[in-house]
């Protein structure tokens, strides 16, 4: 971009250089009562209820009837109780299983208040364990307890999650071949002068 009052480039003095992005939590980043706010939220829309009701199977008429779900408590459908768990353990991910191996498990599920069409939820989740793998060196294993909130507040769900996590040493992050990135793929350090990580 050219400054028009004094013509001069701001690329003219630019130098290059891979920067690291965001690239999960590792194994030696957890500690026990940690509470991290997962970002954005989400909106649960019907559509995300009929797919969800429909790809699972799931034959309650609450999810896709609204004439029956009219004649409940509730007075109108109620969102997959399914869905909902794969909303928020989807949304812990960023901050979370961005470098897990596994989970192995999900313990304690519980659904505190119905969720509608329409409410947006919203996930954070605290550190309530952690321990070294017996098994395997390159690994370590964290729970966590994650609680998911409807727009008003109103804790909707609560689970314990338990993945293994890598550790720093063995996973190796660099700029140039972030999480998820194959070797070699997309600019390279020697491709740029000036390349840092």
């Amino acid at each position: 971009m050219t400054d028009d009052t004094t013509g001069d480039s701001d690329t003219e003095s630019v130098t290059k250089k891979l920067v690291s992005g965001w690239q999960g939590r590792y194994y030696e980043d957890f500690e026990v009562g940690d509470i991290y706010k997962h970002p954005f939220g989400r909106t649960v829309t019907e559509t995300d209820n009929v797919w969800m009701t429909n790809v699972t199977m799931n034959l309650n008429p609450m999810h896709f009837n609204e004439a029956y779900a009219a004649e409940t408590e509730f007075g109108e459908r109620l969102v997959d109780g399914t869905f909902v768990i794969a909303l928020a353990v989807g949304m812990s991910v960023i901050d979370i299983s961005v470098n897990a191996t596994a989970n192995l498990g999900y313990d304690a599920i519980r659904h505190h208040a119905p969720v509608f069409h329409g409410d947006t939820i919203l996930a954070e989740s605290e550190v309530i364990e952690k321990r070294e793998s017996s098994s395997r060196d390159h690994v370590g294993i964290v729970t966590t307890e994650l609680r998911a909130y409807n727009q008003e507040g109103e804790k909707v769900l609560s689970l314990e999650r338990t993945p293994m996590v890598l550790k720093r040493e063995y996973a190796q992050p660099t700029a140039a071949k972030p999480p998820g990135w194959p070797e070699g793929v997309g600019t390279q350090p020697e491709e740029i002068d000036g390349a840092g990580e």
